[in-house]
């Protein structure tokens, strides 16, 4: 018996890279998992046999986001993928995950391109919420993914980084209004992870350059972040919400020796 026997949970964008290291890793501690997709069905499917495989249960979730009436096709899928799992309704596991990246310094970004990104990232996980309050049990779990980008200044990514900003708010925002519950909500920030998203990575010196930015000498793996969010879903994590954590394996800490004299 895993850690979230009998529980259910759903990760958007739990088809690839690090959503499908969560998916698995929630699934492993037993818990039944939704895993959605927007538009690679095909990858979704690929997640749910290797959670099968592996003796866990999950089922996929198809929805795009980022459109009118995201949240509510999402919800759809779920409720209709939890009945033919034979499933109880309801929820105690969320995890947004979903999310597109925006490159360009302030002066670069388009309004298009804005819109966009604010869609994907803070709009549709603020009405999935809006619309899932009523599925999530008491004592349930609610964890975002955030970014190290809204701790470290990278203008590179100014109008992404601004969209993890706003899902921290939400975060604590969310967690004073739902304590009563005894419903946590949490914050996870990665940094540099490797995954098929970040193929650039797969460069000896890409990757070094990279892991230059860790006090602990290496680029993340999909396992560091999936492990804290299995965490923040655990009965063990209950005294811990409306907080940010830092998954980036401490990253610009600070600067060593020349450079600190």
């Amino acid at each position: 018996m895993g850690t979230l026997a009998g529980r259910t949970a759903l990760v958007t964008g739990g088809s690839r890279g690090i959503g499908r290291g969560i998916a698995e890793r929630l699934a492993r501690e037993g818990a039944l998992v939704g895993v959605h997709y927007g538009s690679n069905s095909a990858a979704a499917g690929q997640t749910v046999e290797a959670i099968t495989a592996a003796g866990g249960r999950a089922f996929a979730v198809g929805a795009e986001l980022g459109v009118p009436g995201d949240a509510e096709a999402l919800w759809k899928a779920f409720d209709a993928g939890l009945a033919e799992a034979g499933a109880e309704p309801g929820l105690d596991i969320l995890v947004n995950n979903a999310g597109i990246a925006l490159n360009g310094q302030v002066q670069e970004v388009s309004e298009v391109d804005f819109d966009r990104v604010f869609a994907v990232n803070v709009k549709a996980p603020f009405f999935i919420l809006q619309h899932g309050l009523e599925r999530l049990r008491d004592g349930g779990r609610i964890v975002n993914i955030s970014s190290g980008v809204t701790r470290i200044a990278l203008p590179d990514v100014a109008a992404y980084s601004m969209t993890k900003g706003a899902l921290n708010t939400l975060t604590f925002t969310l967690a004073h209004q739902l304590g009563a519950r005894g419903i946590t909500v949490n914050a996870v920030a990665p940094g540099f992870v490797v995954t098929d998203i970040n193929p650039w990575l797969a460069d000896p010196q890409q990757r070094a350059w990279a892991a230059g930015f860790s006090t602990l000498g290496r680029v993340g793996e999909v396992a560091d972040i999936a492990d804290v969010v299995a965490f923040l879903a655990s009965d063990d994590s209950r005294w811990i919400t409306g907080q940010y954590l830092d998954a980036t394996g401490g990253s610009l800490l600070g600067v060593t020796g020349a450079a600190a004299g």
